[in-house]
């Protein structure tokens, strides 16, 4: 094991980019998610703020995050799933009636599922999400 990040004072969810290039990290306290440069000998670089959330209404700080075929970032967050583009361009949001705390694509990489204090819920998204082989 090796420590490659250490000055996140709460380091949540975290997921690759398509090509593996990045790691995007939650900061949850300070609502942002960071992106990381990942080099050769995979160590990580660059951080740097990709996503602020400060300013979004609703309960909830970044928690669980995924990311779809196309480089889209899904994160729990404050008011639902803030979703947002490869270059950090917010998208939208996918609006819940509780605290959001993670998120997983379902077998067919088209439906989202989002568990929330006390609930889980599915949406069905046009998007394909990024699926790990097992």
């Amino acid at each position: 094991m090796r420590l490659v990040v250490k000055d996140l004072a709460v380091p949540n969810g975290l997921a690759f980019s398509p090509d593996e290039k990045y790691l995007f990290i939650d900061n949850s306290p300070k609502k942002t998610i960071i992106r990381y440069d990942v080099q050769p000998d995979y160590t990580l670089s660059n951080g740097k703020i990709f996503a602020d959330m400060t300013g979004q209404k609703g309960g909830g700080n970044p928690d669980g995050m995924k990311i779809d075929s196309q480089g889209n970032i899904y994160c729990t967050g404050p008011g639902g799933v803030l979703i947002y583009s490869s270059e950090g361009k917010y998208l939208g949001k996918i609006e819940t009636p509780e605290v959001t705390s993670n998120l997983a694509w379902g077998d067919d990489g088209k439906t989202l599922y989002i568990t929330t204090h006390p609930a889980l819920y599915r949406i069905r998204l046009s998007g394909q999400g990024i699926m790990v082989s097992k």
